[in-house]
């Protein structure tokens, strides 16, 4: 194993260990999309992008919200449209910090598009479908 992997490696397991109780992930059926983009001084960007999606053989709905703010650079969202099959890859709210805004939000980290097979951050889908099987097997 190369220096790269024992990193990559390392990294992985500390982000694990912070955030391993927060992941969520929810595949299902998108039911309303907002994006609103704002420009201050035509320098500093910001997108917020907010979900409703409807989990597979589920009544309820899921509040997903992604927000990104770069300076010069414009930040880019997918194209997402009513009725869409995702998966959306995030993190709960804290326990302690939950406020009438966020509370029982995903906040976005990924989201792939199954209908239009495109995603917000390219993930290997050999990998993917590998832990699909594995999760299935488990169950």
């Amino acid at each position: 194993m190369g220096f790269r992997e024992k990193l990559a490696k390392h990294y992985t397991e500390a982000y694990i260990t912070k955030y391993g109780d927060r992941l969520a992930q929810v595949q299902g059926n998108v039911v309303s999309v907002k994006v609103e983009e704002k420009t201050i001084l035509w320098l500093f960007h910001k997108i917020t992008a907010t979900l409703i999606v409807r989990p597979e053989r589920s009544k309820g709905v899921v509040r997903c919200v992604y927000k990104k703010n770069k300076w010069f650079k414009k930040p880019e969202f997918l194209n997402i449209n009513q009725g869409h099959l995702v998966i959306i890859q995030g993190l709960k709210a804290k326990k302690g910090k939950k406020t009438k805004e966020n509370k029982e939000a995903i906040e976005i980290m990924n989201v792939m598009n199954l209908t239009t097979k495109k995603d917000l951050v390219p993930v290997d889908k050999s990998q993917l479908k590998k832990a699909q099987k594995v999760q299935r097997i488990k169950q």
